[in-house]
């Protein structure tokens, strides 16, 4: 072995790995994050159990987004649920991806103000295209969950949430056509935010029904 790969193959010893608190062996072509969720995430389903939390170095990553194939880290913790608990996963991803654009939101308030009016367009625009994504992972969701906290099916909510979107949309997009970036701001802040907040709360209740569900061994299926 050459001193380059028997520096890699000594880094990846140093790599401690766990699936469900066991200890996963890996190999010198794992030396990056992406390579170790892709791992992991065939050794889950390999026991018909789906990949849910990956903590690096003890700060989580969220799975409804791509992993970076960084290196450096030392320890990878990760934990699956069984297929009857995919509900749960689906309803954590639809919260993490609200997490991720309400952060974007919160620093874009501040952002826009900074920059010239076409790069504070930019900025909303980047974050208008991600809107939709915690509803497009909740249509996912079998019927059977939707009725836990509403008496709406999640076609409708689905429905009634991407028209939400469309004419919160043209309405940030007519503010940023006045050129006024102070407005672009406010816009954010009292028109979108909201939304996203009540999305989050309602995506919030839905796991907690559903993770008191599966504390009493229920699962789902697709109505």
């Amino acid at each position: 072995m050459d001193e380059v790969n028997a520096s890699n193959f000594d880094a990846q010893q140093k790599i401690q790995v766990t699936l469900d608190g066991e200890t996963v062996k890996i190999t010198s072509s794992c030396g990056s994050l992406n390579a170790l969720r892709s791992l992991l995430e065939t050794l889950a389903l390999e026991k018909q159990r789906i990949l849910s939390d990956l903590v690096v170095d003890g700060i989580s990553v969220h799975l409804a987004q791509p992993v970076e194939a960084e290196t450096g880290f030392h320890r990878v913790d990760a934990a699956s649920i069984p297929l009857g608990e995919l509900p749960l996963l689906l309803l954590t991803s639809a919260q993490q991806q609200a997490e991720r654009i309400h952060a974007e939101i919160e620093k874009a308030l501040t952002l826009v103000l900074i920059n010239s009016q076409s790069a504070a367009s930019e900025i909303w625009w980047g974050i208008a295209r991600q809107l939709k994504e915690p509803i497009l992972t909740l249509s996912l969701m079998p019927e059977s969950v939707c009725k836990l906290c509403s008496t709406v099916s999640f076609e409708r909510l689905r429905k009634w949430q991407l028209q939400q979107i469309a004419v919160i949309v043209r309405e940030v997009n007519a503010v940023c056509e006045t050129g006024d970036n102070i407005k672009i701001s406010d816009a954010l802040e009292r028109r979108v935010l909201p939304w996203l907040q009540k999305l989050s709360d309602l995506i919030q209740l839905w796991l907690q029904a559903v993770s008191a569900s599966c504390q009493l061994g229920l699962s789902y299926h697709a109505a």
